[in-house]
């Protein structure tokens, strides 16, 4: 199907024309296959998977293509070749068949990869229906979503700005709270916790200085300590009123230390940055053990994975705060968890930053990120500044096996 015939189409099932005025729900996507995936590099690419920019697009026969991002050439092999050929509207069923087919669930590292697939699949709906994607899933339920700056540029910052002052003008700048890492010593040299733990109090004490009395401020443990001393450390910061302490204690020990702290200490937490889907923090969520959840796209799967954590959040009052990934899933995160009726506040390092490949990506001003009514994700790529590294035009059925329920629907092999 050709793009000219596809819009025509369009207009048959009522999209064209008065499509914004219609609930999402209301309008039929009509039939369309999937017919490539490709991944590309973007200039100067992040190394660290779990913060992969890997660029990501759908293809489909009626010329429409969705853009994602996360994942690696080789992890995306399986699961884009599970949606060659299918339609790309029934997201929620390619989300199963991605995570189910290859006998075992996902792990951490492939289920970025699906995610990196979901963010595009909802990009081709939200493009075929004319409608951002926070439209998709009822809208916004803020005016804007607010900040915390973690690595971009702050005009009036340098290398030898104190801690005081980079927390006031971190505010001045127009984010809702002044992020900064845990008694922090050069890479690669020694950390001696119960030595580097004693200069934070003093630490805590300027950043609420340089705030002032009302604003917020949050301190990242960055997992560096054990239990005895993330416990004395936040004993020793109550009283300077942290927004919360992120990453308290290690990741393994998430499930296991997590509700002790929990019970010994009176400053909100917030964890989970490393974590995927909604089974990791279900149980601290529902037992209040952590105050924020640090889930993030396309990490936990995708934005069909994210709103069935946002679901179990806002069921349990625990805010969320999601990691910064690549720049086309910080978009789409503010069209996901824009809708998220909970406590919001997003870490963000792009302020001062060209990114070559994103003529059109994020709106971001005085420390806050606003929703668009572009369509989709709202991202326009340059491919110009791109290198492919990968392409997938064969399903893969391999090794690939499932059950159906006698409804249809899928269910493991």
């Amino acid at each position: 199907m050709k793009r000219r015939a596809f819009l025509r189409s369009l207009a048959a099932v009522g999209i064209a024309g008065a499509t914004r005025a219609l609930p999402a729900d209301a309008v039929a996507m009509p039939k369309m296959k999937i017919t490539r995936v490709r991944a590309y590099l973007p200039p100067h690419p992040n190394p660290l998977f779990n913060q992969s920019d890997v660029v990501v697009t759908i293809e489909t026969d009626a010329g429409v293509t969705g853009i994602g991002e996360g994942g690696s050439k080789d992890l995306l092999a399986q699961a884009a070749g599970r949606l060659i050929g299918r339609d790309p509207q029934y997201i929620e069923r390619l989300w199963q068949d991605m995570n189910r087919a290859f006998f075992y669930p996902a792990g951490r590292e492939r289920t970025d990869a699906i995610g990196a697939l979901d963010l595009a699949l909802w990009d081709i709906k939200g493009k075929v229906q004319g409608l951002p994607v926070h439209q998709l899933l009822e809208g916004m339920v803020r005016n804007y979503v607010e900040c915390y700056n973690t690595a971009g540029v702050i005009p009036g910052i340098t290398r030898d700005t104190s801690l005081k002052d980079r927390a006031r003008l971190t505010i001045d700048a127009g984010y809702r709270a002044f992020r900064f890492g845990a008694s922090e010593a050069p890479a690669n040299g020694v950390y001696n916790t119960r030595e580097r733990i004693t200069h934070l109090r003093e630490e805590c004490a300027q950043v609420r200085e340089g705030v002032g009395k009302d604003a917020d401020w949050v301190v990242d443990f960055h997992q560096r300590f054990d239990l005895i001393d993330a416990i004395r450390g936040c004993n020793e910061i109550e009283e300077f009123a942290p927004f919360f302490v992120e990453d308290p204690v290690r990741t393994e020990a998430f499930q296991q230390d997590l509700p002790i702290l929990r019970s010994k200490v009176n400053v909100p937490l917030a964890a989970g940055e490393e974590w995927g889907n909604r089974w990791d923090f279900n149980r601290l969520v529902e037992n209040h053990d952590i105050d924020f959840v640090r889930a993030t796209l396309p990490n936990v799967g995708g934005i069909t994975e994210m709103m069935k954590i946002a679901a179990i959040c806002e069921t349990h009052f625990v805010g969320i705060v999601p990691h910064f990934t690549g720049p086309i899933a910080t978009a789409a995160l503010v069209n996901s968890l824009g809708t998220f009726s909970g406590q919001l506040l997003m870490e963000y390092n792009y302020q001062g930053r060209t990114l070559a490949h994103l003529p059109q990506c994020l709106d971001f001003k005085d420390g806050k990120l606003y929703p668009n009514d572009r369509p989709g994700l709202g991202v326009e790529l340059d491919y110009k500044q791109l290198t492919q590294i990968a392409e997938f035009t064969e399903p893969v059925t391999a090794r690939a096996q499932t059950y159906f329920r006698p409804d249809g629907s899928i269910t493991n092999w």
